[in-house]
């Protein structure tokens, strides 16, 4: 199936998508949620690492603080 036949194609009461359609339809659907789980993983963990390098540099400041008085 051409994607200018894809693009064409609506959903609509009392039409039905052809099993090409909707396998590829699926594809597409798949390969989205993929690339966007893959951002949100990506910045979360970025999320994740600034929170902890701000945490190292607080307590490291502690640390100083009291071992020079």
């Amino acid at each position: 199936m051409s994607e200018k036949e894809m693009n064409a194609y609506r959903f609509g009461v009392g039409e039905e998508p052809t099993d090409e359609m909707l396998e590829q339809i699926m594809k597409e659907v798949a390969q989205e949620a993929r690339e966007s789980n893959a951002k949100a993983m990506g910045e979360f963990f970025d999320s994740l690492n600034r929170e902890a390098r701000a945490i190292k540099r607080e307590w490291s400041n502690r640390q100083t603080r009291v071992i020079n008085g």
